[in-house]
């Protein structure tokens, strides 16, 4: 049983204490567990055990791993048991990259994704201005044009005959295009005239006139006239996110450039005891100054909320064709892609990089196209060569389109690869039209990334892509693309084992948080954040993965969902 060589006697003895369980004088054998989970199947991600049968727990943080016989010394009769039936138990999933707020708000917005057809597009748009108060802006949608056939983009015209009197602006799936109608466009002063900003496209028609789609900065024409959301909407959004992430069994996720609302909104949570999901908050690099001010440093504050990331764009995705590459789309021979508005110019970029890490704040910087990546290696290099060595754990997020030159360079600076697997398995239905076949083989290079020593972090750019951790392991062990046409994976030799997929989801994660030491894995002295899975994700065909469901979650020895209540689980003492 690993007891006291992972965690020193006299901290066991203060958590006891601190959680009122220690039940006599220094005499008594063991104070009195709080929670033990025994009869599992426990995958701990901890090399110097990896497997166990029971787990105890004190106050939030796990006291032993062992043998069931083992952890039934820890049992009293105040303390609850969980009887997993034999079932696997992993460490609670960290999801290293989503966007909290804006998918729980999407939970309630009209869902466009599995559209099929511009028909089908349109007609949830017209049955969605029936629940929309007058007024009120529709929003969402996460659209998906490769879905239809043929794959054209959405116009005003398609959807203005369904929206005459009500504002809309619904997202395309990548976040980095948005299609308005004509009164939003109207609202926001787009028009034939209105110039193309730093880092952002207004696609237009063969006359030059606003089609209604907006890509990246451009979007901002229309974003920036869209009232905010009230604090109670944010609340209500907060709440039916933390609800999903604990049926899915992510008991922690980092929020990649939140508004300060919204943080605000966790910080509320936590005072009420709500916040069932560890948050990790990453805003805007833009917002450098609010941080550096007050001498907020990485990973600062609780186990259950914490700041001191920032989130930068280096520039905007491959399905919009706006990531940024060396040599043009294949589909559009005077098209590269762009560099964000934040990368104009790229001077400003480096001065708040410099400025950041001066300060001790961790960077997270997105870049999807391979001259996007290369070029913040760039930046990354000069700051750490004017900075000197640190333990900065810099992160690129996505790292989707890699240019072969640069994998040493990633590894030799010690980057983080913040990825997600499920993209790779949704564009791969189309990737290869637009950037053909030898740039595609480098697109999310799990395998090759491990090769070269790079630390992978597993997420899922929720609500981009789909927040089950199940389907992102799926994606990382199969490569089989949604639309079943490469069942034995698409560019196969990326693919990862389930024991890599996992561990990039846990301690892989926790490491790009600077948590690996708090959480990632069932060790002694971590806290008690646990999942009970319904099959053996080790055992059973790589193709099942993505049916396995959650049935348990445990957030600081704390259970924040059940599937099913009168399954395996006692009463205290039972």
């Amino acid at each position: 049983m690993l007891l006291c060589r992972d965690i020193p006697l006299l901290a066991l003895v203060l958590i006891a204490l601190a959680s009122g369980t220690w039940g006599g004088t220094w005499g008594d054998t063991k104070p009195e567990a709080d929670l033990i989970l025994t009869n599992a199947k426990i995958w701990t991600v901890d090399k110097r055990r990896p497997a166990a049968e029971a787990v105890a727990v004190l106050g939030d943080r796990i006291v032993a791993v062992g043998t069931a016989a083992e952890i039934a010394l820890w049992r009293g009769p105040h303390t609850m048991v969980i009887d997993a039936g034999g079932k696997p138990v992993l460490p609670g999933f960290d999801d290293a990259h989503v966007h909290f707020v804006s998918g729980g708000q999407q939970l309630d917005n009209v869902e466009l994704n599995d559209a099929t057809s511009a028909q089908e597009f349109v007609r949830r748009l017209a049955e969605r201005t029936k629940k929309v108060p007058k007024g009120e802006w529709m929003l969402g949608g996460d659209w998906d044009e490769t879905k239809w056939e043929p794959a054209a983009l959405p116009t005003k015209e398609l959807i203005d005959p369904v929206t005459p009197d009500m504002p809309v602006f619904v997202n395309r799936y990548d976040g980095h295009m948005a299609l308005a109608n004509s009164v939003a466009l109207q609202l926001a002063g787009v028009t034939a005239a209105t110039k193309d900003p730093p880092g952002g496209t207004i696609v237009r028609d063969a006359e030059g006139n606003p089609t209604g789609a907006l890509k990246d900065a451009a979007m901002d024409f229309v974003y920036k006239i869209i009232p905010p959301p009230s604090h109670e909407q944010r609340l209500q959004a907060a709440k039916r996110a933390l609800a999903h992430a604990a049926s899915l069994g992510v008991t922690s996720a980092q929020d990649m450039n939140p508004d300060y609302a919204d943080i605000a909104v966790y910080s509320e949570l936590v005072d009420r005891g709500e916040l069932t999901t560890r948050i990790y908050a990453a805003p805007l690099i833009t917002q450098v100054d609010d941080q550096t001010k007050i001498g907020i440093r990485h990973a600062f504050g609780s186990p259950f909320l914490r700041i001191g990331a920032l989130k930068a764009y280096a520039d905007g995705s491959l399905g919009s064709a706006t990531a940024y590459f060396f040599e043009p789309f294949l589909d559009q021979s005077d098209n590269r892609g762009l560099l964000a508005d934040e990368m104009h110019p790229v001077s400003l970029m480096r001065d708040r990089m410099m400025k950041a890490d001066a300060a001790g704040l961790q960077i997270c910087t997105h870049a999807i196209g391979d001259a996007a990546i290369s070029t913040v290696l760039d930046l990354y290099s000069e700051v750490a060569k004017s900075h000197g060595d640190a333990d900065r754990r810099w992160r690129i997020e996505h790292a989707q389109h890699m240019a072969a030159k640069d994998f040493d360079r990633f590894a030799r600076l010690k980057v983080i690869a913040s990825m997600q697997p499920y993209h790779a398995i949704d564009d791969g239905r189309w990737a290869e039209k637009r950037i053909g076949h030898d740039r595609a083989s480098r697109t999310y290079a799990f395998r090759t990334f491990l090769n070269q020593g790079v630390r992978l972090a597993f997420g899922t750019d929720w609500n981009v892509a789909p927040l089950n951790p199940l389907l992102t392991i799926y994606a990382a062990v199969t490569r089989a693309t949604l639309d079943g046409k490469n069942p034995n994976g698409w560019f196969p030799e990326q693919k990862l084992t389930v024991p890599e997929a996992v561990e990039a989801y846990t301690m892989g994660s926790a490491y790009a948080e600077f948590q690996d030491q708090e959480k990632g894995s069932i060790t002694p002295g971590k806290l008690a954040d646990m999942v009970i899975l319904s099959e053996d994700i080790f055992t059973i065909d790589a193709a099942k993965i993505r049916n396995v469901k959650v049935l348990t979650t445990i957030v600081g020895g704390r259970v924040v969902w059940e599937q099913e209540p009168s399954g395996g689980k006692t009463g205290a003492g039972k």
